[in-house]
């Protein structure tokens, strides 16, 4: 078992990872459905960035989730 600080540092680690690693993929997964879905013009800028982000997010939040399930084991 850690004390708070160590655990709140290891569960901010763990969505920093999750949000880089979540955004490097929904890049790639948003590029590639705005062209298969056709988004028209400079909507495809708006589309993938929804897409970096939500994924991002999501990612972060489940590292972070799990990080700090590991922490009071």
């Amino acid at each position: 078992m850690v004390d708070g600080e160590e655990c709140a540092k290891r569960v901010a680690m763990g969505f920093g990872v999750g949000a880089a690693l979540g955004s490097s993929i929904g890049a790639v997964y948003g590029t590639y459905g705005a062209f298969k879905y056709r988004v028209p013009g400079l909507f495809k800028i708006r589309y993938i960035g929804q897409n970096t982000v939500n994924t991002g997010l999501l990612f972060g939040v489940f590292l972070a989730a799990g990080s700090l399930l590991q922490c009071y084991r």
